[in-house]
């Protein structure tokens, strides 16, 4: 037996004052609560109400069984009203976790006119390049960059994230100008670690797709790294321009292999499930969506060739 439903159909014959009364009320037969009544006292192996052709009456233990199914019942009216407000208003706390590099450079921006704009919201933003497990961690939703894994969750496109190959002018000069796909064996090659093949990189250009083993001196699951260890003339690297953006506009670093792209990449919210989605989540999203768009300015680093 559905225990709340016994206790919601006997205080229900209580507030209506018999049987026949409470049915109406639920829009049910009489037969159904009278035998709802009977297996409640069958489970608690005692009788709570006194029954008469004309009237019932609480016997003294219904009269405290009642007065604590009241109070247990209106409780739940008032948490599932609170839920039901949670869900139509963003409020509480919202748990995110980013790529740190994608973090620092644009969610420390926004998340303050975020939180500006929905004052109940209190964001927690953990920082890591691992995939963490979203459900597992507790986490409400969190930013991947890349090729997404086959997951359970939901995936929500928030932008483009197109990559480039690029290296130092004096890494350039020191060690020559890559020209094809195959020079990169050669070359000393600054990997991202969490790419889910990051001794291959895939490249697409005249001569349709084709993919090179790729080695060097540092391997790294954070972008700022392999942009520092650029800048410092280790190697020729692949990355977001939305890291190296400005270093490609200043000539700190120099596009290579411009006649070849690799595969763009797209800037995605997972979440654990569509279905009863909060509004915190739901209202975070959509402005990481308004706020990147499908246009973003990072291309704009990107020379012709």
């Amino acid at each position: 037996m559905d225990r709340l439903t016994g206790m919601s159909t006997f205080v229900e014959v209580v507030n209506a004052g018999g049987f026949a009364a409470a049915a109406q009320r639920l829009g049910v037969s009489r037969a159904q609560v009278s035998k709802a009544v009977m297996r409640l006292e069958a489970h608690l192996g005692t009788r709570l109400l006194n029954r008469t052709t004309r009237r019932i009456s609480l016997t003294e233990t219904g009269r405290v069984y009642y007065e604590r199914c009241r109070d247990i019942l209106e409780e739940i009216d008032e948490i599932e009203r609170i839920a039901g407000e949670q869900s139509d208003r963003p409020r509480g706390r919202l748990t995110v976790s980013a790529p740190t590099s994608f973090g620092i450079l644009h969610l420390q921006k926004l998340i303050p006119e975020y939180i500006t704009a929905y004052p109940e919201v209190q964001v927690s933003l953990s920082l890591s390049d691992r995939f963490v497990d979203v459900v597992a961690e507790g986490f409400d939703l969190a930013i991947r960059i890349g090729e997404l894994e086959d997951s359970s969750l939901i995936a929500r496109r928030i932008a483009p994230s197109r990559r480039v190959f690029c290296a130092s002018p004096e890494y350039l000069a020191r060690q020559g100008t890559p020209k094809v796909p195959q020079d990169l064996a050669i070359h000393a090659c600054l990997i991202y670690a969490n790419d889910l093949k990051p001794d291959t990189w895939t490249l697409h250009g005249p001569r349709g797709t084709e993919s090179v083993k790729v080695n060097g001196p540092v391997c790294a699951d954070n972008g700022d790294i392999l942009r520092a260890s650029a800048l410092a003339g280790l190697g020729v690297t692949l990355l977001p321009t939305f890291i190296v953006g400005p270093d490609l506009a200043s000539g700190r670093l120099q596009q290579v292999l411009h006649a070849y792209c690799p595969a763009d990449i797209s800037i995605h919210a997972v979440y654990p499930s569509r279905r009863y989605l909060s509004a915190k989540v739901r209202t975070f999203v959509e402005f990481l969506v308004g706020r990147f768009g499908n246009e973003t300015d990072r291309d704009q680093f990107i020379k012709a060739s």
